[in-house]
């Protein structure tokens, strides 16, 4: 069932939004990202509609930055791939994958150092702006489904560690989608009470824009 459900991703990946001809913004990143994309209403649909410019879209559900096979892993997401502005998350399915959220310091630590500076996702950044790409990391919100449980430290640890990597460099931006997602506000999500209903995802491309400045 697992194949048939990476085979069914894997072919959405190849028939998704994909990066046009002279995009300057894509968005990579897991289902956060991706969800409302075949109703033309994800994260980089709004985000298209606000900035007036194309917007590359090569996100996915169930990618990871550690694991995940080909496109359902988010570097492999961007190879190739060149933008003036980068937007992304992830983390969120290799702390699942790899932990329950009573365990989660070795998964986070690999994902990202306490102080910012080391693992897997400062290392894409980094990669990302050696290629001349600025680039706006979109931290989680609180979904309904894990709002109040154990699981909010390891989320509350895993932004620290994102803010102490964004104040490192002036080329990356942090954005924390819970200054405009509230838990307790069904409307903004899927009836998952997880991903984000299309009022979430223009919620979410409503906070990175403004962070977003192409020259002309």
């Amino acid at each position: 069932m697992r194949i048939l459900i990476l085979l069914s991703l894997l072919f959405l990946s190849a028939c998704g939004r994909g990066v046009p001809d002279g995009a300057r913004v894509v968005v990579a990143g897991d289902s956060v990202m991706a969800w409302n994309r075949s109703a033309g209403a994800s994260v980089a649909d709004a985000l298209e509609a606000r900035l007036g410019t194309p917007v590359g879209d090569v996100s996915l559900p169930l990618a990871e930055v550690m694991g995940g096979v080909g496109p359902l892993n988010i570097p492999n997401q961007l190879g190739g791939v060149s933008a003036e502005w980068v937007v992304l998350n992830g983390g969120a399915n290799d702390l699942s994958t790899g932990c329950d959220c009573t365990d989660c310091d070795a998964v986070l630590g690999r994902l990202i150092s306490e102080d910012g500076a080391q693992g897997a996702i400062p290392t894409l950044v980094a990669d990302l702006r050696q290629s001349g790409a600025r680039v706006v990391w979109a931290d989680y919100y609180t979904s309904p489904r894990y709002a109040g449980t154990e699981c909010s430290a390891t989320y509350r640890d895993l932004a620290a560690r994102l803010a102490r990597m964004a104040a490192r460099d002036p080329g990356v931006s942090l954005v924390d989608m819970d200054d405009v997602f509230d838990p307790s506000d069904l409307s903004l999500f899927a009836g998952d009470r997880l991903h984000p209903s299309k009022i979430g995802s223009e919620r979410i491309a409503r906070l990175i824009a403004p962070e977003i400045q192409l020259t002309r």
